[in-house]
């Protein structure tokens, strides 16, 4: 007998920011993210949530020590660490360019889609990417 499959979702992502409102004008003003939620938890703590529309939500969490503080843009250690699909990579490339996203390269072509490497504000490396279309 086959046991049934789980379905699992990897909801939320927590991103460590500098400041809670200085990353909500970048997420959604910048990369136009949707706010999800904004909850004070005490004087200095807010459970922040911003989604690009679909999949995974970003938890930004402001930094609370050093440590935290240190690991701000570098949460991978230099590697790309969010990938973010669109259905419309000319779309998102040109918006974000007008946006002052800047990119580390020009867009190129892999076998799994259109893509280009961007930093957000605090420098964290993204993956812009449409994928390519599976045959039906």
């Amino acid at each position: 007998m086959n046991k049934p499959r789980h379905q699992r979702t990897l909801a939320t992502i927590t991103l460590v920011v500098p400041d809670y409102d200085e990353a909500l004008a970048w997420y959604v003003n910048v990369m136009g993210f949707s706010l999800i939620e904004d909850t004070p938890l005490s004087d200095n703590k807010r459970w922040v949530i911003v989604s690009p529309g679909k999949g995974s939500n970003l938890l930004l969490a402001k930094a609370a020590t050093s440590e935290q503080s240190a690991a701000i843009g570098n949460q991978t250690g230099g590697r790309v660490f969010l990938f973010l699909e669109t259905d419309d990579f000319e779309r998102d490339y040109t918006l974000y360019g007008r946006n002052g996203v800047i990119f580390e390269e020009n867009p190129r072509q892999e076998p799994y889609g259109t893509v280009a490497v961007f930093k957000d504000k605090f420098g964290n490396r993204w993956d812009l990417i449409e994928p390519k279309a599976q045959p039906t």
